[in-house]
């Protein structure tokens, strides 16, 4: 997206804003990476769990969870005066997955948060992903506890392409979510600089 800023001098310069997508499973902490990155308040949509969606979605491995996002959560990062990131994270169980469709329109790229605890939580993301040809990434949220895995296990235990970053984090630390969002943008660069040139010969 480009929109008009002036700069200090009164010159009109380009403004652009970058929107980056969070998806994964239920409860591995999309929201909590994007309220401990933005810099403004996080837009939440978390509904607390009835015992009806109790029956629908299963908490196991995160039975101290209590509420649930059912559209979206949404942060904004400054990068510089006319560079804006816009962070939205997605809905994790199937029954909202609808949503992805339209949170998807106009995206750069995705990073899919993972559990090594629930690691096949990961698959709906990253096979969106790979259909729709969004370029991401995979940042393992060590949990407390949780055991370690060295990224090319979970690398194996996914199927991902070797060129693919998977990175550990943690989402409740603001330079740990700026460490995954760099990454991001700079396998997305990555990407875009190894693709053909179209109408070549």
């Amino acid at each position: 997206m480009d929109f008009g800023v002036y700069d200090g001098a009164g010159r009109n310069r380009p403004f652009r804003a970058i929107k980056i997508l969070l998806a994964g499973g239920f409860g591995v902490g999309k929201t909590t990476l994007v309220g401990a990155v933005s810099e403004i308040r996080p837009l939440r949509t978390e509904e607390p769990l009835t015992e009806g969606s109790l029956r629908t979605d299963s908490t196991a491995g995160v039975e101290g969870k209590t509420t649930t996002t059912v559209a979206m959560d949404f942060g904004r990062i400054t990068l510089r005066s006319d560079l804006v990131l816009y962070l939205f994270g997605t809905p994790g169980q199937q029954r909202f997955w609808f949503m992805w469709d339209e949170l998807a329109i106009g995206a750069l790229g995705a990073v899919v948060l993972a559990d090594t605890r629930r690691l096949a939580d990961s698959f709906p993301a990253i096979d969106y992903f790979e259909r729709r040809q969004i370029p991401f990434i995979v940042a393992v949220n060590c949990f407390d506890g949780a055991r370690l895995y060295d990224p090319e296990d979970v690398r194996l235990a996914l199927d991902l392409e070797p060129g693919l970053p998977i990175i550990q984090c943690d989402a409740r630390s603001r330079d740990s979510a700026k460490e995954v969002l760099i990454a991001l943008v700079e396998h997305v660069l990555m990407t875009a600089s190894e693709e053909p040139l179209s109408g070549i010969a």
